[in-house]
């Protein structure tokens, strides 16, 4: 595995340099959620920020040092309460919508979420704090980090999918109700009658409604289960 930039001493800048590492990210995630990964590049990012390229490598010596700045950028916007405050389930449910609405804002997370170890301090902190609330549920150890893990696979799974059907209407030019509606469409030569029923309710109705409510109701299931793990006897 390469070295990560949470690892690697930073080289001082040239006492001549104005430009900051904070600026880069601040400009780049600006990029990134206007144009996606295929848009961000460090050459058209030096001339967004007036700067020369050499200028960036001082602070960011590579791409995917900055992709890596910027997923820990990401993660410091989430919401993750203390457990004295909410309580563990509720502050599990906060923390879960906070992350989804995290990943709508920047839809090229899932892309690079599982390319790099997350090692910056807002993935620290965001991991300290998940498992808090797993431990006032009574959860504690290797079970804990399984059941932090289930929680955030289930929010980065259920995002992600949701980010790839806006993604395919955009690039077709619609709407996730025009989308739906094609799909709709396309499933009257579905054979199996049982999945042609299933087609028609998620392909109906309210889509943004659809994606909330799978995702609360999957959420729900999973916070039912730690309920119920968190109260066996020991």
């Amino acid at each position: 595995m390469k070295e990560s930039i949470w690892t690697r001493q930073q080289k001082a800048a040239p006492a001549r340099e104005t430009l900051t590492r904070e600026q880069i990210v601040r400009a780049a995630l600006e990029s990134l959620d206007a144009e996606g990964l295929a848009g961000l590049s460090m050459r058209k990012l030096a001339a967004k920020l007036g700067s020369g390229a050499t200028s960036l490598y001082w602070h960011v010596p590579t791409k995917d040092d900055l992709i890596d700045l910027l997923i820990d950028e990401v993660w410091g916007e989430i919401d993750i309460p203390e457990p004295e405050l909410a309580g563990w389930r509720s502050g599990l449910l906060l923390f879960a919508h906070s992350m989804r609405s995290t990943i709508m804002r920047h839809p090229w997370l899932p892309e690079v979420m599982y390319t790099r170890p997350s090692m910056g301090p807002n993935a620290m902190t965001m991991g300290t704090r998940g498992l808090a609330l797993i431990a006032a549920a009574g959860i504690t150890g290797r079970t804990a980090d399984f059941a932090l893990g289930t929680v955030m696979s289930f929010i980065l799974g259920s995002a992600g999918g949701e980010v790839a059907t806006r993604e395919m209407a955009r690039r077709g030019g619609q709407s996730v109700d025009q989308l739906a509606a094609d799909v709709l469409e396309s499933t009257q030569n579905i054979a199996d009658p049982v999945m042609q029923e299933s087609a028609r309710r998620r392909a109906t109705g309210d889509i943004d409604g659809m994606f909330y409510d799978s995702f609360t109701y999957g959420l729900e299931l999973i916070l039912d289960g730690l309920t119920a793990k968190s109260q066996r006897p020991k």
